[in-house]
């Protein structure tokens, strides 16, 4: 048997709870949690310190930290990302334990014991994430660039500096599968920006990021910026759209087979040579990708020659206040009716918090593009209204509204991915026999339910 479906792995943490959640617990209530092998959630309260408490604070918290440490262990055993659990706890210490999961057709639920996103469709990637950028055979490259004094200027900046020889430059173009552009293969035969160059003179390496402007990669932690290298859950992809406005600098994608990404800003935000520009942009042109956004980037100098001479200068295209969005919230402070979000490129609709009249979704039936609908409970006047909206590729709704559309047998079978969206402290139990009925429409790998019993014998 496996150390995850073995009661006594589980045991320190369902003590833990026992104590911790005794009141629920003596209702005859059950509890929830998830355990990942990066994170977890589980319903234990964390004691706020009180003046000459913090060894009995440390122990409680080092108490679950090893508790849920067995259970993480036989995760990784195991190959499995995540599980699950509900649990139920009588009085006498008979406990009943449900484990659900995993399943490969369903995301990371983010620290929710509820499923996360359901994959109809093997493989199946969002839209922006399946997008290529546009060409622009207009583009070239900037006037600022100088491959002579982007070399001398480096040169002086980073004296001693070892550089790389054309077979390492050839190496990694062979590994990318591309080849680097000149200003690129400059700076690179200047210095190869590898650590052990400097001997530990801190203050070289340092004086080298001054003078690039941001923290080089060597040669071969160079990437390619591509959607791959950008990954997102589809419970938040899906809710995304790629908006290049015409006096862009920089196309507005997830990422691109012609950013190749060179350096680091020092907070996680990287630096990309960009062949691909936008409509007002150029040839190799420099452009950062934020680490806390999913989608676009942002232009910072025209050139990798503009950067070493003159640093960041970020700056974004501006879209007129006429042009519509992609992307419309509709609840009670956003847009305030489907009417005022409905226009042919709107691609998703997200209806949130309403306390008025449930909507109609009849505007935006027979609309072109659109792709992505979420809905929060009592929003929608008619759930069955969704089966007219032919191009859905993520629905996400409460159960009440996906159970009017299974009775119905009106699920739209354009799907490529589903979210049920779960509200307040229900059990993840329905929430599971629900998700595995979706699934099963497209024959996609239900999600697994374990039942494991035990005696923690009575509470001392």
């Amino acid at each position: 048997m496996s150390p995850l479906h073995d009661f006594a792995t589980w045991e320190p943490l369902l003590r833990l709870l026992r104590a911790g959640k005794a009141e629920t617990f003596a209702t005859g209530s059950q509890v929830a949690g998830q355990i990942s092998q990066g994170a977890w959630s589980v319903p234990l309260r964390r004691p706020v310190p009180q003046p000459g408490q913090a060894s009995v604070i440390e122990g409680k918290l080092k108490a679950e930290f090893d508790a849920v440490q067995r259970v993480r262990g036989a995760l990784v055993d195991l190959g499995i990302e995540g599980v699950s659990f509900t649990v139920k706890i009588e009085p006498t210490g008979r406990t009943v334990l449900r484990l659900l999961g995993p399943s490969p057709a369903v995301e990371s639920s983010v620290g929710s014991p509820h499923p996360g996103s359901l994959i109809l469709v093997e493989g199946a990637l969002p839209e922006p994430w399946r997008r290529l950028p546009e060409p622009v055979p207009d583009a070239v490259p900037a006037p600022s660039v100088d491959l002579a004094l982007l070399e001398r200027t480096l040169r002086e900046r980073i004296p001693g500096a070892i550089g790389a020889t054309e077979e390492e430059i050839a190496a990694a173009e062979a590994r990318l599968g591309v080849k680097l552009p000149d200003e690129l293969q400059a700076l690179y035969r200047v210095t190869r920006a590898r650590w052990e160059d400097w001997d530990g003179d801190h203050e070289a390496a340092e004086r080298e990021v001054m003078a690039v402007g941001c923290e080089l990669f060597s040669l071969d932690a160079l990437y390619i910026a591509d959607v791959a290298s950008r990954p997102s859950l589809w419970r938040f992809a899906a809710k995304e759209a790629v908006v290049t406005p015409p006096d862009a600098a920089v196309q507005g994608l997830v990422g691109s087979p012609g950013w190749i990404a060179f350096g680091d800003n020092g907070g996680g935000d990287r630096l990309a040579v960009d062949l691909t520009p936008g409509p007002h942009g150029h040839v190799g042109q420099i452009i950062i990708l934020s680490h806390e956004e999913n989608i676009g980037a942002c232009f910072v100098a025209d050139s990798l020659t503009d950067l070493v001479l003159h640093g960041k200068r970020e700056r974004r295209g501006r879209r007129g206040n006429e042009e519509p969005s992609a992307v419309a919230w509709v609840h009670h402070r956003s847009l305030r009716s489907i009417e005022a979000a409905a226009h042919p490129g709107l691609e998703v609709l997200n209806i949130g918090v309403w306390d008025e009249e449930p909507f109609s979704l009849a505007p935006v039936i027979g609309l072109p593009r659109l792709r992505t609908l979420t809905a929060y409970p009592g929003t929608l006047v008619d759930p069955l209204e969704i089966d007219r909206l032919s191009g859905l590729e993520y629905l996400e709704l409460p159960p009440e509204y996906w159970r009017v559309l299974l009775d119905a047998g009106a699920v739209p079978r354009s799907l490529l991915a589903a979210g049920i969206e779960v509200r307040g402290d229900r059990s993840p139990l329905p929430t599971v026999d629900l998700a595995n009925e979706i699934l099963a429409l497209w024959d996609r790998p239900p999600i697994t339910r374990i039942r494991l019993e035990g005696d923690l014998g009575p509470a001392v």
